[in-house]
Formats: C-alpha cells, sequence, structure tokens
C-alpha cells in the first residue's frame, strides 16, 4: 500500500507524470464505486498464485449447509488471526472453490475504509470482491432485489488480531452487535463461520492486557484504525524464525442460515436477542467439529 502511494506521488516528479493526473481523474469520477459494490476482476481471483497460496498451509472452506442464491446473506467470520488470511482466500479468490460450493452467490468481505483511499491499490483490492467496512457498503450488498449476495465481516477487527496467537479460541464478540442490527434492518440471514487453525499461522510476542506493549498497539489502532500486532513463525530456509506464516492446515467452516426477521429500527432488546442466538449458534458450531480438527475437549470459545 505505501508503495503505491510513493509511485503515485513521485510519477509526478518524471516524464511519466501524466500517468498519474489520467489516474487522478479517473480515481475523482470512480470514487463511489467501493461503496457500489466494487469491481471484481474474475481473472485476479481466478489465479493461480491463490491456489499456490492455498496448498501452501493449506486451507480449505467446508460447506454444512445449503444457501438459497435468491436470497442475500451475513456471513460473520471468526476468528481475525494475525492476518486474516482464511477470510481473504476464501471470499477474495476462488482458490477454495467458493462459487463451486455456493453456486450462484457472490461473495463480498469488508476491509477498513482506509485501503480504499490508496491510489492503484483501491483497484487491486476491489478486484477481489473486498468493499469498505461502513454502513452505505454494507447495505448496498444486502439490499439487493434478486439476492445472490454474500456480505462477510470479520466481527472482531483489527482489535481481536491482538490476542491471535496459537491455542487460542477467544474471540471479541460479546459487546459487537452492529452486524446483528445491520442484519435484521435488511432481513438478512445470519450465517456463521469458525476458521479452525487460523490463530495457528502465527506466534506472538506476549502482550496481556495492561501491559505497556498492549496499550501501545490499542493507542496506535484508535489513531490509525489498525492493530499492529508484533508477530514472528518460519523464515524461507528454516523453521526458528521469521515472518512467513507456518504450514499449518486452516478450516473455514461455514454454518447453517439463522433466520432474521425484517425490523426497521429494532429495539436493544430485539437485537440482544439475536445476537445471543447467533453466539449459541457459533458455540454449536464450534462444539461440532472441534474434534475433526484436533482441538482438546475441554477447549471452548470464550467471548470478551
Amino acid at each position: 500500500a505505501q508503495c503505491c502511494t510513493v509511485a503515485f506521488i513521485a510519477l509526478f516528479f518524471t516524464r511519466f507524470w501524466l500517468v498519474s493526473a489520467l489516474y487522478a481523474a479517473w480515481w475523482f469520477i470512480d470514487r463511489e464505486k467501493p461503496s457500489k459494490g466494487g469491481r471484481r476482476i474474475h481473472v485476479l481471483r481466478n489465479s493461480i498464485v491463490w491456489r499456490y497460496m492455498r496448498d501452501y498451509f493449506p486451507i480449505t472452506l467446508v460447506k454444512t449447509a445449503e444457501l438459497d442464491p435468491r436470497q442475500n446473506y451475513l456471513m460473520g467470520f471468526h476468528p481475525h488471526g494475525v492476518l486474516a488470511a482464511g477470510a481473504f482466500l476464501n471470499f477474495c479468490t476462488e482458490a477454495t472453490g467458493f462459487s463451486t460450493l455456493f453456486p450462484g452467490i457472490t461473495p463480498h468481505l469488508m476491509m477498513l475504509s482506509l485501503w480504499f483511499r490508496i491510489p492503484f491499490f483501491r483497484d487491486y483490492v476491489m478486484s477481489g470482491g473486498l468493499v469498505p467496512s461502513d454502513k452505505e457498503s454494507a447495505s448496498y450488498v444486502l439490499q439487493r432485489p434478486e439476492g445472490g449476495n454474500v456480505l462477510a465481516i470479520i466481527v472482531g477487527g483489527a482489535q481481536e488480531a491482538l490476542d491471535a496467537r496459537p491455542g487460542s479460541y477467544t474471540l471479541l464478540l460479546k459487546n459487537r452487535k452492529g452486524f446483528v442490527r445491520l442484519a435484521m434492518e435488511h432481513g438478512t440471514p445470519l450465517v456463521p463461520i469458525f476458521s479452525f487453525g487460523e490463530n495457528d499461522l502465527f506466534e506472538q510476542v506476549r502482550n496481556p492486557k495492561g501491559s505497556w506493549l498492549r496499550q501501545l498497539q490499542h493507542r496506535l489502532q484508535q489513531i490509525m484504525g489498525i492493530s499492529l500486532p508484533l508477530f514472528h513463525a518460519r523464515g524461507i530456509f528454516q523453521y526458528s524464525f521469521g515472518l512467513i506464516p507456518y504450514r499449518r492446515p486452516v478450516y473455514t467452516v461455514v454454518g447453517k442460515p439463522i433466520p432474521v426477521q425484517r425490523k426497521h429500527r429494532p429495539s436493544k432488546e430485539e437485537v440482544d436477542q439475536v445476537h445471543q442466538k447467533y453466539l449459541n449458534e457459533l458455540c454449536k458450531l464450534f462444539e461440532e467439529h472441534k474434534a475433526k480438527y484436533n482441538i482438546p475437549e475441554d477447549k471452548h470459545l470464550e467471548f470478551i
């Protein structure tokens, strides 16, 4: 992203200044596109690069229920992990076969709005089906009258990434209810997703709540909107230290839809009721599948 910004500015001081000038004009004309569903490019979504990336871990998308292509859905993805590798590969590429498993359904994944303000990079992230994480963008996807749209939200967000480490099943979800309200306002079924192995791809420097590191990370997140976990894993030619993720399998399990009754202005009590139902279904999904993916019997989801 930084490289794109530097390149955009630097071109103005070269004989290729017209490239940046024309792009700036295009950017202005196209400024509403990210909030209108983006602009996916199927050639990039189907690139062989993503299949190599899938096979490195490997990452597998697991379907447990049918989704009706005549309906829109809001999917909650858990956990964020350090870099949300599972969410990206499953929803922004065809490497794990989303369109084959769920025919007639178009996935969109929400991403921090600030990334759509970066020249060139905005077009790249839109090509995979990413949309800004604001209500306008979400509503555009969910109100498609003929259905067939999925909006995937990594509910725990950047803050949850600070708790991502192997063996952790802590989700930042207890007070995250905006996605439930959004689903109720559009009458959109909620679909819980748990990505087994997502937290196992990196180690993270200890940052318990109250520590100076956690306070610094939290402060930076408030200022920039992104968290900065201090993570490490393996190197290219050795396995002891580096920034390349471990080769550990990830299984992204898509649960069954939870019907949601449409309410134009749902009350706090009504939102709380649907939110609790979502938590229950997510726990049920985790408990039903954890044994298949070598999660110890005494491990359970913890909501904070």
